[in-house]
């Protein structure tokens, strides 16, 4: 908006007719009193001041005006039909004016001039603008990075008290924080520490974990430095995301030395004696196959069932001591894998009738869904029917008021997938991903049913010598379903 300021109506009626032909908006005033009120009250772009006015000269105004914040930038066209003498134009500047022009007006070229000083203001303001929200964005960005520091001084302190070795990671992989358990083992910030040459390279599983962006765990032993010891490591590292992306990774490696040591002694200890219990197990039964063949007990005689029920005890004392002893040749990496072409329906169909075979229960009822799995692939037979088996056990064991089982299989160009639900007690949410670990046992299921909690530990061994996955999905009091897959190729 422009100011007109003149104690002559009839000036002021000219010019604010003139500016408002060019789409100006215009205000006015009388004398340098009222022109300054509106100034301090209003916003203008432009003020067009006379010189001769009574009271406060135009000069006096123009002087006044660059007294107050608000008005200093403000520039000021002076008009003068008198005060034409150098002397006054001169003056005319000193007192703030940007241009001095004399009447009789040449409205066009007043015009061009109230066009470009209109225009320079305009920019300017805009600059001013700019320039103060920019200073509000350094301004916060300041305090957001004084926020920022304060808070990863506050991680690296918590890092720097914890007992493992820690790490972080930024979003290009480049390690940006250690603290100082890391220089126990490593003599630089930007290497990873020494791992043995039996084990897996940290920097390439870290590089595989960064590009599918998935967490990473991983046993690894490592060389500290003043003993030149391998002790064995769990590294555990997960991404921190910010919105879709990660912003950086943060990694710890515990020290499970002494665990390890402890689940040796154990590993051997059980590997001794399974060994040991095997021989005269198989001496146990083969004296009452020969003690019932001896007697010739009619089938309906006491002594019969008796014998019968020692025969079961030693069949699961039996696979008990399988178990144990494929725990050990696991943890000892000499699991036999035998891989052959084989049928994969005809192992899942005998699976079946064995069970149904050894479980003399009426009310077992297991129904088949999805296509045959009629397909040659090379795998195990014998051990795949040892985790089928294991499933199918396991569903009639965990459902004993439901006794309704459904087996599903799937196929595709990639692999074959079969699945065993059951509808019996569940599994827990925040349980379910233990349940592979060798020796775990849901509480819940441990006083009501019997087991060491290794079956399912020997199957997941299974299946990733077989390079295939295995999982569950479960809902307590609904049941569970057990599922793997196997590559076709």
């Amino acid at each position: 908006m422009i100011l007109i300021v003149d104690d002559n109506q009839n000036n002021i009626f000219s010019l604010k007719k003139l500016l408002e032909s060019k789409n100006f908006r215009v205000d006015a005033a009388n004398s340098g009193e009222e022109a300054l009120g509106k100034a301090l009250k209003n916003t203008y772009a432009l003020i067009i001041l006379d010189v001769q006015m009574p009271g406060m000269d135009g000069f006096e105004v123009a002087e006044l005006f660059s007294g107050y914040s608000k008005t200093r930038e403000i520039p000021i066209i002076f008009l003068s039909a008198v005060n034409t003498d150098k002397r006054f134009i001169t003056k005319g500047y000193a007192s703030g004016g940007i241009d001095y022009v004399t009447k009789p007006i040449d409205p066009e070229i007043l015009l061009l001039k109230v066009k470009t000083f209109y225009k320079l203001q305009e920019q300017s303001l805009a600059m001013k603008k700019t320039q103060h929200h920019l200073e509000l964005e350094v301004k916060g960005r300041k305090e957001s990075q004084a926020t920022m520091k304060n808070e990863n001084d506050h991680f690296h302190l918590m890092l720097e008290a914890l007992p493992q070795i820690a790490f972080t990671l930024n979003g290009e992989g480049q390690i940006d924080f250690v603290n100082n358990r890391w220089y126990e083992y490593a003599d630089s910030f930007e290497h990873f520490p020494e791992t043995h040459i039996d084990d897996k390279n940290i920097a390439e599983e870290i590089f595989h974990c960064r590009k599918n962006k998935r967490p990473l765990e991983l046993e690894i032993r490592m060389r500290k430095l003043n003993t030149d010891e391998y002790r064995y490591h769990l590294l555990r590292m997960s991404p921190v995301f910010e919105g879709e992306n990660i912003k950086n990774w943060v990694g710890t490696f515990t020290d499970i030395e002494d665990q390890k040591k402890v689940e040796k002694e154990k590993d051997e200890f059980l590997s001794i004696a399974s060994h040991e219990l095997k021989t005269p197990l198989t001496s146990i039964k083969a004296y009452i196959q020969l003690l019932e063949r001896k007697l010739k007990l009619e089938p309906t005689a006491a002594e019969a069932s008796y014998l019968t029920k020692v025969q079961t005890q030693i069949d699961k004392l039996n696979t008990l001591i399988t178990d144990l002893l494929d725990v050990s040749k696991i943890e000892n990496g000499k699991l036999k894998i035998t891989k052959k072409p084989e049928n994969f329906e005809e192992v899942l169909k005998n699976s079946i009738e064995t069970i149904l075979h050894t479980h003399h229960d009426d009310t077992i009822r297991i129904d088949r869904h999805g296509p045959l799995a009629d397909v040659i692939l090379p795998f195990d037979a014998i051990r795949i029917e040892q985790v089928l088996l294991n499933f199918l056990s396991n569903a009639i064991k965990y459902s004993p008021k439901n006794h309704h089982i459904i087996v599903t299989t799937f196929l595709d160009e990639h692999e074959v997938k079969v699945s065993v639900t059951d509808f019996g007690i569940g599994i827990p949410d925040y349980k379910q991903d233990a349940v592979f670990k060798k020796f775990y046992r849901v509480e819940e299921s441990s006083l009501q049913f019997q087991g060491m909690g290794i079956g399912l530990y020997i199957c997941s061994e299974i299946i990733k010598q077989h390079r295939g996955t295995i999982g569950l999905s479960s809902k307590v009091g609904e049941g569970s379903t057990f599922y793997f897959t196997l590559p076709l190729n």
